[in-house]
Protein backbone atom coordinates (compact mmCIF):
# COMPACT_ATOMS: atom_id res chain seq x y z
CA UNK A 1 0.00 0.00 0.00
CA UNK A 2 1.59 3.39 -1.05
CA UNK A 3 1.03 5.98 1.51
CA UNK A 4 1.36 9.67 0.78
CA UNK A 5 3.51 10.51 3.89
CA UNK A 6 3.81 14.25 1.90
CA UNK A 7 0.04 14.70 2.51
CA UNK A 8 0.01 13.22 5.71
CA UNK A 9 2.95 15.37 6.93
CA UNK A 10 0.93 18.89 5.37
CA UNK A 11 -2.06 18.18 7.53
CA UNK A 12 -0.08 17.22 10.28
CA UNK A 13 1.59 20.42 10.23
CA UNK A 14 -1.50 22.62 9.18
CA UNK A 15 -2.71 21.61 12.60
CA UNK A 16 0.43 22.60 14.48
CA UNK A 17 0.60 25.75 13.19
CA UNK A 18 -2.91 27.18 14.25
CA UNK A 19 -1.55 26.16 17.66
CA UNK A 20 -0.32 28.54 20.39
CA UNK A 21 3.12 29.08 19.90
CA UNK A 22 3.91 28.79 23.83
CA UNK A 23 0.84 27.89 25.39
CA UNK A 24 0.41 24.29 24.73
CA UNK A 25 1.45 21.78 27.85
CA UNK A 26 3.69 19.16 26.72
CA UNK A 27 1.78 16.31 26.38
CA UNK A 28 -0.59 17.70 24.03
CA UNK A 29 2.22 19.21 21.70
CA UNK A 30 3.53 15.90 21.53
CA UNK A 31 0.58 14.14 20.73
CA UNK A 32 0.87 16.79 17.23
CA UNK A 33 4.22 17.09 16.87
CA UNK A 34 4.91 12.96 16.62
CA UNK A 35 2.93 12.61 13.96
CA UNK A 36 4.45 15.31 12.02
CA UNK A 37 8.14 13.99 12.80
CA UNK A 38 7.03 10.49 11.77
CA UNK A 39 5.54 11.80 8.56
CA UNK A 40 8.44 13.33 7.78
CA UNK A 41 10.35 10.38 8.49
CA UNK A 42 9.13 8.47 6.13
CA UNK A 43 9.03 10.84 3.43
CA UNK A 44 12.67 11.27 3.31
CA UNK A 45 13.45 8.24 3.72
CA UNK A 46 11.11 7.45 0.24
CA UNK A 47 13.24 10.21 -0.97
CA UNK A 48 16.47 10.24 0.17
CA UNK A 49 18.67 7.28 -0.40
CA UNK A 50 21.48 7.96 1.85
CA UNK A 51 18.99 8.91 4.52
CA UNK A 52 17.17 5.73 4.33
CA UNK A 53 20.98 3.72 4.06
CA UNK A 54 21.03 5.40 7.46
CA UNK A 55 18.13 4.34 8.95
CA UNK A 56 17.91 1.23 7.36
CA UNK A 57 18.67 -1.09 11.01
CA UNK A 58 15.59 0.84 12.80
CA UNK A 59 12.82 -1.39 12.58
CA UNK A 60 10.96 -0.31 15.73
CA UNK A 61 7.51 0.85 15.94
CA UNK A 62 8.37 4.17 17.74
CA UNK A 63 5.78 5.94 19.83
CA UNK A 64 7.45 8.58 21.56
CA UNK A 65 9.46 12.08 19.87
CA UNK A 66 12.75 9.98 21.45
CA UNK A 67 11.94 6.49 19.91
CA UNK A 68 12.35 8.12 16.46
CA UNK A 69 15.32 7.81 14.10
CA UNK A 70 18.14 10.75 14.82
CA UNK A 71 21.20 11.86 12.80
CA UNK A 72 24.03 13.42 14.03
CA UNK A 73 24.36 16.61 13.11
CA UNK A 74 27.70 16.26 11.22
CA UNK A 75 26.66 13.83 8.56
CA UNK A 76 25.92 17.49 7.02
CA UNK A 77 29.64 17.93 6.97
CA UNK A 78 30.18 14.88 5.31
CA UNK A 79 27.35 13.82 3.21
CA UNK A 80 24.92 16.15 0.50
CA UNK A 81 21.53 14.86 2.39
CA UNK A 82 18.85 16.13 -0.09
CA UNK A 83 15.14 14.84 -0.57
CA UNK A 84 14.45 17.35 -3.48
CA UNK A 85 15.50 16.86 -7.06
CA UNK A 86 18.51 19.26 -8.01
CA UNK A 87 16.01 21.43 -10.37
CA UNK A 88 13.83 22.28 -7.33
CA UNK A 89 17.18 23.11 -4.60
CA UNK A 90 16.41 26.87 -3.88
CA UNK A 91 19.30 27.61 -2.19
CA UNK A 92 22.19 25.79 -0.28
CA UNK A 93 22.78 27.01 3.17
CA UNK A 94 25.57 26.31 4.59
CA UNK A 95 27.98 26.77 8.03
CA UNK A 96 31.55 25.66 9.02
CA UNK A 97 31.21 24.63 12.68
CA UNK A 98 33.71 25.02 14.94
CA UNK A 99 34.89 21.27 14.77
CA UNK A 100 35.38 20.81 11.44
CA UNK A 101 36.89 22.64 8.15
CA UNK A 102 33.77 21.35 5.55
CA UNK A 103 30.95 22.93 5.73
CA UNK A 104 27.78 21.95 6.60
CA UNK A 105 25.28 21.88 3.27
CA UNK A 106 21.69 22.17 3.89
CA UNK A 107 19.39 22.23 0.61
CA UNK A 108 16.32 24.00 0.98
CA UNK A 109 13.55 24.19 -2.09
CA UNK A 110 10.97 27.20 -2.15
CA UNK A 111 8.22 25.49 0.05
CA UNK A 112 10.63 24.84 2.65
CA UNK A 113 12.69 28.17 2.67
CA UNK A 114 9.43 29.68 3.43
CA UNK A 115 7.93 27.95 5.93
CA UNK A 116 11.26 28.43 7.67
CA UNK A 117 10.74 31.98 7.51
CA UNK A 118 7.28 32.22 8.86
CA UNK A 119 7.48 30.05 11.73
CA UNK A 120 10.15 32.51 12.34
CA UNK A 121 8.23 35.54 11.93
CA UNK A 122 6.05 34.05 14.20
CA UNK A 123 8.56 33.27 16.87
CA UNK A 124 9.87 35.84 17.03
CA UNK A 125 6.88 38.22 17.16
CA UNK A 126 6.53 36.76 20.54
CA UNK A 127 9.18 38.48 21.77
CA UNK A 128 9.83 41.74 20.28
CA UNK A 129 5.86 42.88 18.50
CA UNK A 130 4.78 43.08 15.29
CA UNK A 131 6.28 46.34 14.27
CA UNK A 132 8.80 46.98 12.25
CA UNK A 133 11.89 49.04 14.21
CA UNK A 134 14.98 50.92 13.34
CA UNK A 135 17.40 48.27 13.25
CA UNK A 136 21.36 48.40 13.89
CA UNK A 137 23.00 45.27 12.89
CA UNK A 138 26.40 44.20 14.60
CA UNK A 139 28.05 42.59 11.86
CA UNK A 140 29.10 44.47 8.11
CA UNK A 141 27.25 44.69 4.82
CA UNK A 142 30.02 42.21 3.31
CA UNK A 143 28.63 38.96 4.55
CA UNK A 144 25.55 39.27 2.13
CA UNK A 145 28.13 40.38 -0.38
CA UNK A 146 28.97 36.76 -1.67
CA UNK A 147 25.85 35.33 -3.27
CA UNK A 148 28.11 31.95 -3.96
CA UNK A 149 28.07 31.58 -0.41
CA UNK A 150 24.81 31.37 1.38
CA UNK A 151 26.48 30.68 4.83
CA UNK A 152 24.49 31.06 7.72
CA UNK A 153 26.02 34.01 9.31
CA UNK A 154 24.45 35.98 6.13
CA UNK A 155 20.91 33.95 6.43
CA UNK A 156 20.59 35.02 10.31
CA UNK A 157 21.52 38.55 9.06
CA UNK A 158 18.64 38.41 6.31
CA UNK A 159 16.26 36.56 8.27
CA UNK A 160 16.36 38.60 11.02
CA UNK A 161 16.28 42.05 8.49
CA UNK A 162 12.40 41.37 7.85
CA UNK A 163 11.44 42.88 11.27
CA UNK A 164 13.57 46.06 11.22
CA UNK A 165 13.77 48.89 8.87
CA UNK A 166 16.30 51.98 8.41
CA UNK A 167 19.13 48.71 8.46
CA UNK A 168 22.21 50.30 9.77
CA UNK A 169 25.68 47.96 9.93
CA UNK A 170 27.72 49.01 13.14
CA UNK A 171 31.38 47.34 11.23
CA UNK A 172 32.47 48.18 8.17
CA UNK A 173 33.97 45.88 5.04
CA UNK A 174 36.95 45.23 7.19
CA UNK A 175 35.04 43.94 10.32
CA UNK A 176 35.58 46.61 11.87
CA UNK A 177 32.68 48.92 14.49
CA UNK A 178 31.79 52.12 12.47
CA UNK A 179 31.68 54.51 14.66
CA UNK A 180 29.97 57.53 12.96
CA UNK A 181 27.71 54.82 11.43
CA UNK A 182 27.11 54.13 14.91
CA UNK A 183 26.83 57.52 16.47
CA UNK A 184 24.48 58.68 13.30
CA UNK A 185 21.72 55.75 13.70
CA UNK A 186 22.13 56.58 17.96
CA UNK A 187 21.52 60.77 17.14
CA UNK A 188 18.41 59.71 14.94
CA UNK A 189 17.14 56.93 17.25
CA UNK A 190 18.03 57.31 20.69
CA UNK A 191 14.91 57.21 23.06
CA UNK A 192 13.22 55.29 20.84
CA UNK A 193 12.22 51.59 20.35
CA UNK A 194 14.73 49.86 18.34
CA UNK A 195 16.18 46.34 17.74
CA UNK A 196 19.82 45.41 17.52
CA UNK A 197 20.53 42.26 16.40
CA UNK A 198 24.44 40.42 16.56
CA UNK A 199 25.62 37.25 17.02
CA UNK A 200 26.30 37.05 20.66
CA UNK A 201 30.70 37.13 20.82
CA UNK A 202 30.50 39.97 17.54
CA UNK A 203 28.11 41.68 20.12
CA UNK A 204 30.48 41.23 22.72
CA UNK A 205 33.75 41.68 20.84
CA UNK A 206 33.11 44.67 18.38
CA UNK A 207 30.20 46.33 19.83
CA UNK A 208 30.50 46.40 23.62
CA UNK A 209 34.14 46.03 24.12
CA UNK A 210 34.77 49.26 21.98
CA UNK A 211 32.23 51.20 23.66
CA UNK A 212 33.79 50.48 26.65
CA UNK A 213 37.56 50.99 25.37
CA UNK A 214 36.01 54.07 23.93
CA UNK A 215 34.71 55.62 27.00
CA UNK A 216 31.59 56.03 25.54
CA UNK A 217 27.81 54.84 26.20
CA UNK A 218 24.81 55.15 23.89
CA UNK A 219 21.27 55.31 25.29
CA UNK A 220 19.31 52.37 23.51
CA UNK A 221 17.28 52.03 26.77
CA UNK A 222 13.87 51.80 25.06
CA UNK A 223 15.75 48.83 22.92
CA UNK A 224 15.91 45.53 22.29
CA UNK A 225 18.84 43.02 21.13
CA UNK A 226 18.85 39.40 19.78
CA UNK A 227 21.91 37.67 20.17
CA UNK A 228 22.58 33.73 19.33
CA UNK A 229 25.65 31.74 18.91
CA UNK A 230 29.37 32.32 20.04
CA UNK A 231 28.98 31.69 23.06
CA UNK A 232 32.14 29.44 23.69
CA UNK A 233 34.38 31.91 22.77
CA UNK A 234 32.67 34.26 25.30
CA UNK A 235 33.15 31.16 27.82
CA UNK A 236 37.02 31.55 27.14
CA UNK A 237 36.94 34.21 28.29
CA UNK A 238 35.01 33.93 31.55
CA UNK A 239 31.69 35.57 30.32
CA UNK A 240 28.66 34.31 31.31
CA UNK A 241 25.52 35.26 30.40
CA UNK A 242 24.68 37.70 33.50
CA UNK A 243 27.68 39.41 32.74
CA UNK A 244 27.12 40.09 29.08
CA UNK A 245 23.71 41.30 29.75
CA UNK A 246 25.06 43.95 32.51
CA UNK A 247 27.79 45.05 30.19
CA UNK A 248 25.09 45.34 27.77
CA UNK A 249 23.29 47.59 29.93
CA UNK A 250 26.03 49.38 30.73
CA UNK A 251 26.85 50.33 27.95
CA UNK A 252 23.53 51.50 25.73
CA UNK A 253 20.68 51.35 28.58
CA UNK A 254 19.27 48.20 27.02
CA UNK A 255 17.50 45.82 29.65
CA UNK A 256 15.28 43.86 26.86
CA UNK A 257 17.95 41.16 25.72
CA UNK A 258 16.90 37.58 24.10
CA UNK A 259 19.61 35.21 23.45
CA UNK A 260 18.41 32.43 21.26
CA UNK A 261 20.00 28.87 19.93
CA UNK A 262 19.48 27.19 16.63
CA UNK A 263 21.27 26.11 14.39
CA UNK A 264 21.74 26.22 10.23
CA UNK A 265 20.67 22.55 9.91
CA UNK A 266 17.25 24.05 11.33
CA UNK A 267 16.65 27.46 10.21
CA UNK A 268 13.14 28.46 11.58
CA UNK A 269 13.06 26.30 14.74
CA UNK A 270 14.98 28.96 16.88
CA UNK A 271 14.59 28.49 21.00
CA UNK A 272 14.39 32.05 22.48
CA UNK A 273 15.23 32.77 26.00
CA UNK A 274 12.32 34.04 28.50
CA UNK A 275 12.44 36.83 31.07
CA UNK A 276 13.36 34.30 33.46
CA UNK A 277 16.75 33.18 31.27
CA UNK A 278 15.80 30.04 30.32
CA UNK A 279 15.50 28.44 26.42
CA UNK A 280 11.89 27.24 25.57
CA UNK A 281 10.59 25.23 23.00
CA UNK A 282 7.94 26.23 20.60
CA UNK A 283 4.91 24.27 19.65
CA UNK A 284 6.90 23.25 16.14
CA UNK A 285 9.71 22.16 17.71
CA UNK A 286 11.34 19.87 20.93
CA UNK A 287 14.47 18.96 22.30
CA UNK A 288 15.46 15.49 23.71
CA UNK A 289 18.56 15.21 26.45
CA UNK A 290 20.63 11.92 25.89
CA UNK A 291 23.60 10.60 27.47
CA UNK A 292 27.13 10.95 25.77
CA UNK A 293 27.96 7.37 25.99
CA UNK A 294 25.09 5.61 26.00
CA UNK A 295 22.87 7.71 24.01
CA UNK A 296 19.58 7.05 26.05
CA UNK A 297 17.75 10.11 26.88
CA UNK A 298 18.25 11.33 30.08
CA UNK A 299 15.90 12.88 32.98
CA UNK A 300 15.30 16.41 33.88
CA UNK A 301 18.16 18.02 35.60
CA UNK A 302 20.80 15.88 33.88
CA UNK A 303 23.20 16.92 31.69
CA UNK A 304 23.52 15.39 28.37
CA UNK A 305 23.71 15.92 24.49
CA UNK A 306 20.97 17.84 22.85
CA UNK A 307 18.75 16.22 20.25
CA UNK A 308 16.58 19.15 18.27
CA UNK A 309 13.75 17.79 17.00
CA UNK A 310 11.75 20.21 13.70
CA UNK A 311 8.61 20.22 12.19
CA UNK A 312 9.97 22.08 9.57
CA UNK A 313 12.29 20.41 7.02
CA UNK A 314 10.68 18.44 3.95
CA UNK A 315 13.77 19.09 1.89
CA UNK A 316 16.49 17.30 3.49
CA UNK A 317 16.25 15.11 6.54
CA UNK A 318 16.77 17.43 8.91
CA UNK A 319 13.61 16.80 11.72
CA UNK A 320 15.69 15.18 14.35
CA UNK A 321 19.42 15.72 14.79
CA UNK A 322 21.66 15.15 17.63
CA UNK A 323 23.90 18.06 18.19
CA UNK A 324 26.91 18.45 19.84
CA UNK A 325 26.26 20.44 22.29
CA UNK A 326 25.75 19.77 26.02
CA UNK A 327 22.26 21.02 27.93
CA UNK A 328 20.05 20.75 30.48
CA UNK A 329 16.42 20.10 30.23
CA UNK A 330 15.35 22.26 33.50
CA UNK A 331 11.93 21.33 33.78
CA UNK A 332 8.44 20.93 31.57
CA UNK A 333 5.34 22.87 31.40
CA UNK A 334 6.28 25.08 35.21
CA UNK A 335 8.63 27.90 33.99
CA UNK A 336 8.18 31.31 36.19
CA UNK A 337 7.68 32.99 32.61
CA UNK A 338 4.20 31.31 32.05
CA UNK A 339 5.01 29.54 29.25
CA UNK A 340 4.70 25.53 28.74
CA UNK A 341 6.45 22.76 27.20
CA UNK A 342 10.36 22.13 28.17
CA UNK A 343 12.49 24.80 29.00
CA UNK A 344 16.55 23.89 29.13
CA UNK A 345 20.25 25.39 29.15
CA UNK A 346 23.22 25.10 26.79
CA UNK A 347 26.84 24.10 28.51
CA UNK A 348 28.95 24.77 25.30
CA UNK A 349 30.04 21.90 23.46
CA UNK A 350 30.91 18.42 24.25
CA UNK A 351 35.02 18.52 23.77
CA UNK A 352 36.80 17.00 20.65
CA UNK A 353 33.40 14.81 19.68
CA UNK A 354 32.71 12.06 18.17
CA UNK A 355 29.10 11.13 18.75
CA UNK A 356 27.70 7.77 17.69
CA UNK A 357 24.41 7.21 16.55
CA UNK A 358 22.25 6.72 13.17
CA UNK A 359 25.63 7.76 11.50
CA UNK A 360 27.27 4.44 12.47
CA UNK A 361 25.29 2.71 10.14
CA UNK A 362 26.47 4.51 7.12
CA UNK A 363 29.60 3.19 6.56
CA UNK A 364 29.56 0.40 3.84
CA UNK A 365 25.54 0.44 3.33
CA UNK A 366 25.24 3.97 0.78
Amino acid sequence: MNVDFKSQYLAGLETLMSQPIYQLPQMEKEALLFPVVESLHHLHRDRCEKYANITRQNHSNPRLLSELPYLAVRLFKQLELSSINKDDIFKVLSSSGTTSQTPAQVFLDKETSARQSKVLVKILQQHIGRQRLPMLIIDSPSVLKDKSKFNARGAGIQGMAFFGRDLTYALDENMQPNWPAIEQFHEKYANQPVLLFGFTFMVWLYFLEFIRNKGASLDFSQGTLLHSGGWKKLEDQKVDNQQFKLALYEATGIQSCFNFYGMAEQVGSIFVECSNGHLHTPVFADIIVRDPLSLASVEIGQLGLLQVISSLPSSYPGQSLLTEDLGTILGVDDCPCGQKGKYFSVHGRLPKTEVRGCSDTHQGAA
